[in-house]
């Protein structure tokens, strides 16, 4: 008996090694990929602007990063005991105006350093709807808990979200022509939203990326998250308890898709030696002072200095 439809991936051309740079952008869950592989060591970058849900707040992002364009006193604000800046996750917040702006300028440099070397850039979308600041007539990324009267709701149609995309491909292009771009969409339901309207968005943004990405040949390329959370995983034990968000299960499901997809064979062997590393590191001892432990964490040091020595970029703390 087969109890579950399986969406047929194909690896892809310009899979990830040891060798590449990364850059993630987007939603929550390119934080949960994020995650995976900062796990295993490899090199990226995850959204110095924090978590950015719709595509013009990426584009935007990537354009002042390419441009430089520093944000100044006039683009931050003074709220609940913090200052904040619309383009920015809270979590970029600071209590004095000086830290936020040096934080935003700051990580505007670090985008710009990590396109210019990046040989991957995913971008996960998790929104279609996007609040429009009435006063000032622009798209915010993040309202900071502003009385939602100051904004306008509205859902971005196909079209906008796909001229964005272009937009932000050529934006990238400029400064790294050779960068393989990833699009994905979150598997997070926006059920804030309404149950329909979450669709209607999550189709959007997946009609929209495919537009570009039958336009633009295999400098673009997409990853079904959605669809296998969706389609593969269609169960609430595979969602945390909020019935929202993919669980620990799910997230690591879709994980091991994607490393089947866009993780290149070559980088196993280097995986599963970080990985013991990894389990290693997190092992607690009954006895710290014990004969046993003391040749556990010399054999443990006896690997982190073997996978240094192929790989001196990684960083392991003992």
């Amino acid at each position: 008996m087969k109890l579950q439809t399986q969406i047929p991936l194909t690896k892809a051309k310009h899979q990830i090694d040891y060798n590449s740079q990364l850059l993630l952008l987007g939603s929550c869950f390119v934080e949960n990929i994020g995650e995976k592989l900062t796990y295993f060591k490899y090199r990226s970058v995850q959204n110095p602007f924090g978590i950015l849900f719709h595509p013009l707040a990426i584009e935007k992002l990537i354009s002042r990063a390419i441009t430089y364009t520093a944000y100044t006193e006039d683009e931050v604000f003074y709220l609940n005991e913090r200052w904040q800046c619309y383009d920015a996750h809270s979590e970029l917040s600071a209590p004095t105006k000086e830290a936020l702006l040096a934080n935003l300028n700051n990580n505007l440099v670090i985008v710009r350093q990590q396109l210019e070397k990046a040989s991957h850039l995913i971008i996960t979308l998790g929104t279609a709807w996007v609040y429009r600041e009435l006063l000032t007539d622009r798209v915010v990324a993040n309202c900071h808990k502003v009385p939602q009267a100051s904004f306008h709701k509205e859902l971005l149609s196909v079209i906008a979200i796909q001229e964005s995309l272009e937009r932000i491909v050529a934006l990238v292009a400029k400064v790294n022509s050779k960068v393989q771009v990833v699009f994905t969409v979150s598997p997070v339901r926006h059920l804030k939203d309404g149950f329909v309207a979450n669709q209607q968005s999550k189709a959007h943004l997946i009609t929209a990326i495919h537009q570009v990405i039958h336009t633009s040949g295999e400098k673009n390329a997409y990853f079904p998250s959605y669809e296998l959370m969706m389609d593969e995983l269609r169960d609430y034990r595979f969602y945390a308890e909020d019935m929202i968000h993919p669980n620990a299960v799910a997230i690591r499901y879709i994980w091991e898709k994607f490393n089947e997809v866009w993780v290149s064979d070559v980088a196993s062997s280097g995986m599963k030696a970080v990985e013991a590393i990894q389990r290693g590191l997190v092992h607690r001892p009954f006895n710290p002072e014990s004969e046993q432990h003391q040749k556990f964490l010399k054999a443990l040091e006896g690997k982190i200095a073997r996978v240094q020595k192929q790989y001196p970029f990684m960083k392991f703390s003992l």
